[in-house]
């Protein structure tokens, strides 16, 4: 599987600036985004959902400081790490940022390499703090690597991943707040059905924020794999308006629900890369 690109967005208004940090970061690895204006910043934070912002403090409509304050007002952004670029140099503006939760300060002009260093630092310290899924409250991440981890190699287990499909859809045409709604119920509905039906050490947890997995026993998998479907299938629709049921009934992009079993002891998969590939197949 190969690895995603952790997402970095430049907000910055020098041109050649913006310019100079896309190549370079791109260069290293990284998926960037730049955009020029503070509100553009604000709004590309809730589409593109990036890993790392690097934040210049003199913008030319809103600045910096105004950026870092309206993410670290909303439930969305609040955690996104934040680096102030700046010209800035007085301790006065360095303890200001600071104040708003940046988590690093650097001041023009600077060493790009130590930028750098700064960028992997402060990704490093996020990805261990990242251990839930924001809005499911669901493992996430590193722990949910560290369980199949340690199934790999066993046959008394079986997985089930269930997909929630076109979410992306539903959040531009009901907003961010509606679809954190329906991931929220979902989860809920998935943890349910498996304590219902499973026992008490089953797992639950994401391999991405709309794929979730199911650590179960053998036994019990057809029985949550028919509860989870049947309940998830009856209760998507009404997600949505009333008024707009009967039109997205039709739509391709309706939300819609895939899910995968998988036996381990009847596949042999030889790293964690290849059972998330395995089980992301598998969806039907």
């Amino acid at each position: 599987m190969a690895d995603v690109k952790p997402k970095i967005l430049i907000v910055e208004d020098d041109l050649d600036v913006a310019e100079m940090l896309n190549a370079y970061f791109r260069v290293q690895g990284y998926e960037v985004f730049t955009v020029n204006w503070g509100e553009d910043g604000v709004r590309a934070c809730q589409t593109v959902r990036p890993e790392l912002v690097i934040l210049d403090i003199r913008l030319p409509d809103i600045d910096g400081y105004e950026v870092a304050r309206r993410l670290r007002n909303n439930r969305r952004t609040q955690d996104i790490p934040i680096i102030f670029l700046t010209e800035k140099r007085e301790r006065a503006d360095k303890l200001q940022g600071l104040e708003l939760g940046a988590d690093d300060y650097i001041t023009k002009p600077f060493d790009v390499q130590e930028l750098r260093l700064r960028v992997r630092n402060a990704l490093k310290r996020a990805s261990q703090d990242s251990l839930t899924n924001p809005v499911s409250g669901l493992p996430d991440g590193s722990l949910v690597d560290e369980r199949l981890a340690e199934i790999l190699e066993k046959t008394g287990w079986a997985l089930l991943i269930v997909s929630l499909e076109n979410l992306d859809s539903f959040r531009e045409d009901y907003g961010f707040v509606a679809s954190d709604d329906v991931l929220r119920a979902v989860s809920l509905m998935i943890h349910n059905a498996a304590r219902e039906a499973g026992n008490p050490d089953d797992f639950l947890g994401h391999i991405s924020p709309t794929d979730f997995v199911l650590i179960v026993s053998p036994v019990n998998l057809p029985a949550i794999a028919e509860r989870v479907r049947s309940r998830l299938e009856q209760s998507l629709d009404y997600f949505y308006p009333i008024k707009d049921r009967e039109q997205v009934a039709k739509s391709t992009k309706r939300l819609a629900i895939k899910i995968g079993e998988l036996q381990l002891a009847s596949v042999r998969v030889g790293s964690l890369d290849q059972l998330k590939v395995e089980l992301l197949r598998r969806k039907k």
